[in-house]
């Protein structure tokens, strides 16, 4: 019996060139399920957002999904790239079902690959050693960290995903210390491994206080990640894999209002257009949001209730474990 996913392999197999009909480069973006309170993880409105920021880009479809997945994975047959924003770890949409194993089918045709925040976490040994071959490393929990911190970037590499990035400073849950290929290190300086090239895009240095903590979750602190105080951090990187494929890892992306931010949106959605293979203008993706635009299309979520212990999400370092839905 023919199945579904045989026909895709075939498809992906016989498909000389990855192109839509009308000569186009399709990138499938894929929000995940709502989680955390409003204004964090926002996937749904912010994969919306960023798609409606593409628009103007020429050569590329944005083919959008929700609830963690694509609703028919033949959409994959003519994917450039694959980019997943959602909550990660055993949940990750990567390693659900039979994911994996269509993602590798995929990876191994040259199709591009990128995660975003809570994406850039799987566990290492359900999708580690693929996201390290796709995009170079991963969030590993307890060697990884999430601290929320004013994270400030002031140069940027030779890199299309870097085009038109101009020095800017966010506080978010910029994830560091990332499980990359022990050729790449700690992340911080171009690497080469195995036929990939890596270049870290975001590199900032966490304050000596991010460092002792609290984390989101565990709280920490860690000794590891304590003895590297004064050591950047690479929080957005880019890899040219064997394959032909490209892959990248942002890790912000936790507070919604974020993309409101004129560089931070440039660089992922040159992210976005770089890894589907579509030139990225020579100034960067140029796009405009409003405050009217961050408050659309929010998942219907609880407020979540003040107590004298907690505060409120808007106070997101006092978490403990009684939030652990709500890390990362």
């Amino acid at each position: 019996m023919i199945t579904r996913l045989t026909l895709l392999a075939l498809s992906l197999a016989t498909a000389a060139s990855a192109l839509t009909p009308d000569g186009k480069h399709k990138l499938v973006f894929i929000a995940g399920k709502p989680s955390h309170p409003p204004g964090m993880h926002e996937f749904r409105a912010g994969t919306m957002l960023l798609e409606q920021c593409l628009k103007s880009v020429p050569n590329l479809v944005v083919d959008r999904h929700e609830m963690g997945w694509v609703k028919d994975e033949a959409t994959f047959a003519d994917a450039d790239a694959v980019v997943i924003y959602a909550d990660g770890g055993k949940g990750h949409p990567a390693v659900q079902g039979n994911h994996l194993e269509t993602l590798k089918a995929l990876m191994a045709k040259g199709v591009g690959f990128g995660c975003m925040h809570y994406g850039v976490e799987v566990v290492a040994d359900l999708g580690g050693k693929e996201f390290q071959d796709w995009i170079g490393g991963h969030y590993e929990n307890a060697y990884s960290c999430n601290p929320i911190w004013d994270a400030k970037y002031e140069s940027f590499p030779a890199h299309p995903i870097a085009s038109g990035v101009k020095a800017f400073t966010t506080n978010d849950e910029w994830y560091i210390h990332m499980r990359f290929r022990a050729a790449f290190g700690h992340g911080d300086k171009p690497g080469a491994d195995g036929g990939m090239t890596f270049t870290p895009i975001l590199v900032g240095t966490p304050p000596d206080a991010t460092r002792d903590g609290p984390y989101v979750y565990p709280k920490g602190p860690y000794p590891h990640i304590q003895a590297e105080k004064g050591s950047p951090e690479t929080t957005m990187w880019a890899v040219e894999r064997p394959d032909g494929g490209r892959g990248f890892g942002f890790t912000g992306g936790h507070f919604h209002k974020n993309w409101g931010n004129n560089d931070v949106r440039k660089a992922v959605l040159n992210a976005l257009v770089w890894v589907a293979k579509v030139e990225v203008p020579a100034g960067g993706v140029e796009s405009m949001v409003t405050e009217e635009q961050l408050a659309q299309n929010l998942d219907p979520k609880p407020q979540p209730k003040k107590t004298a212990a907690l505060g409120t999400a808007d106070q997101p370092l006092a978490m403990s474990g009684l939030m652990r839905r709500w890390s990362r």
